[in-house]
C-alpha cells in the first residue's frame, strides 16, 4: 500500500491541486513581501530626455554629434533658446528705459498741473482796473473789405491781450455792425460768447458822459501825461492806410469831447509816421496799467518794423553818424 501511493504521488502532473489533505512537505513557503522584482526603467522618462535637447546636450554628449542627431524642429528650438538667454540684459535694460519713461511722463504730468494751478493763482491775483477803454467802430463805411478784415483781427488781439492782462480794463466795442459784424459772423462766430467785454450798436456817446469821454488820436495838440482811471478812452477803429488823415481828431472837436495822444514823441524816435494800430494802442494802455511807466509800456509793445529807438539814443547815434560824415569830408578834403 505504501508503494502505490508513492507512485500515486510521482505520477500526479504538475497542474493539479492539492487535496486540502495534502500538506508539501518537500521546499518550505517564501513569502511574497521579500520576492525581489528586477528594477524596470520609466521608459517615459527616457523617451522625454531622449526628446529634450538641451538635456541632451548636458548629458555630455558631443556638441557636433547630438546636432547631428536632432531634427530641425529641434535646432530651431535650440536657437531660439540661444538668442533668448543672449537677450536678457537687452530686455532687462529696455525695461528699465521703459520704468525711466514712463517716471518722466508722470512727472512732466505733475509739473504741468502744478503750472496750471499757479496759473489760476496768478489770474486770482488779476486786479481788474475801473479805466474804460473803448473801440469806435463806426467808420465801417470807409473801410473795403481788405481793411475791415484787419479790423477784425486786430480787434481779436484786443480781447485777447484784455483776458490776460493784470490790470484788464473795461473793454467796449461800439457802432458794432456794418461789414464788421458780418466778417466776425462768417469768421469768427465764437466772438457772441466773449467775456468781459461790451458789444453794442450805439454809439458810445449813448452809453457814457460826455465829461468823461478822451478820444485818443495822433493829431490831437494835446499829449497825455497820466491815465485817469475814471475816464474813458476812445480808439478809433479805422484801417485806411492814412487815406482819411486826421478824421478821429475832426470827429472829437466836433462832439465836444476831451482829446489826446499817447506822449510817444517824449520817449521813442520811429522811423515811420506815429499812427499805431488799433491793437497797439490798446496793448500800450494795458501796460501802463502794469508798469507805470511810458517808455517801458512803447517799447514792450512796438514792433520791430516801426524802427522804435529811445530818444536820447536817437539823438546820440545821429550825432555820431553827422561827426562821423564831417570826419569823413575832412579825410576826404585832405586827400
Amino acid at each position: 500500500m505504501k508503494y502505490l501511493a508513492c507512485a500515486e504521488k510521482q505520477v500526479r502532473k504538475p497542474g493539479q491541486k492539492l487535496m486540502s489533505s495534502e500538506t508539501p512537505t518537500d521546499r518550505p513557503e517564501v513569502p511574497v513581501e521579500s520576492i525581489l522584482l528586477p528594477e524596470v526603467p520609466d521608459v517615459e522618462e527616457k523617451a522625454k530626455a531622449s526628446d529634450d535637447p538641451v538635456d541632451r546636450l548636458e548629458a555630455g554628449s558631443g556638441k557636433e554629434e547630438c546636432l547631428e542627431s536632432l531634427s530641425k524642429r529641434q535646432r530651431k528650438k535650440l536657437l531660439k533658446q540661444k538668442q533668448w538667454e543672449e537677450q536678457k540684459d537687452l530686455r532687462r535694460q529696455k525695461r528699465k528705459e521703459k520704468r525711466q519713461k514712463r517716471k518722466l511722463e508722470r512727472q512732466s504730468k505733475l509739473d504741468s498741473s502744478s503750472e496750471g494751478n499757479d496759473r489760476k493763482c496768478m489770474r486770482r491775483e488779476v486786479v481788474p482796473s475801473t479805466l474804460r477803454l473803448i473801440v469806435d467802430c463806426s467808420f465801417d463805411d470807409l473801410m473795403v473789405l481788405k481793411d475791415v478784415k484787419k479790423l477784425h483781427k486786430q480787434i481779436q488781439r484786443c480781447y485777447a491781450e484784455n483776458r490776460k492782462a493784470f490790470h484788464p480794463v473795461q473793454f467796449y466795442l461800439t457802432s458794432h455792425g456794418g461789414q464788421l459784424k458780418t466778417n466776425m459772423n462768417e469768421n469768427d462766430k465764437g466772438w457772441v460768447n466773449w467775456k468781459d467785454i461790451q458789444i453794442r450798436t450805439e454809439h458810445y456817446s449813448e452809453l457814457i458822459k460826455k465829461e468823461d469821454l478822451v478820444y485818443l488820436t495822433s493829431d490831437s495838440p494835446d499829449v497825455l501825461r497820466e491815465l485817469d482811471e475814471k475816464k474813458a478812452y476812445v480808439i478809433g477803429g479805422l484801417v485806411d492806410h492814412n487815406h482819411h488823415k486826421g478824421i478821429t481828431y475832426k470827429k472829437a472837436v466836433e462832439q465836444g469831447i476831451g482829446h489826446a495822444q499817447l506822449p510817444l514823441g517824449n520817449f521813442v524816435k520811429m522811423n515811420s509816421r506815429k499812427v499805431l494800430a488799433v491793437n497797439h494802442v490798446f496793448e500800450i494802455i494795458l501796460a501802463y496799467l502794469e508798469k507805470r511807466d511810458w517808455k517801458e509800456a512803447f517799447f514792450s509793445v512796438l514792433p520791430q518794423r516801426k524802427g522804435a529807438v529811445p530818444l536820447g539814443e536817437a539823438n546820440d547815434s545821429s550825432k555820431h553818424a553827422q561827426s562821423g560824415k564831417e570826419d569823413e569830408d575832412n579825410d576826404s578834403d585832405s586827400n
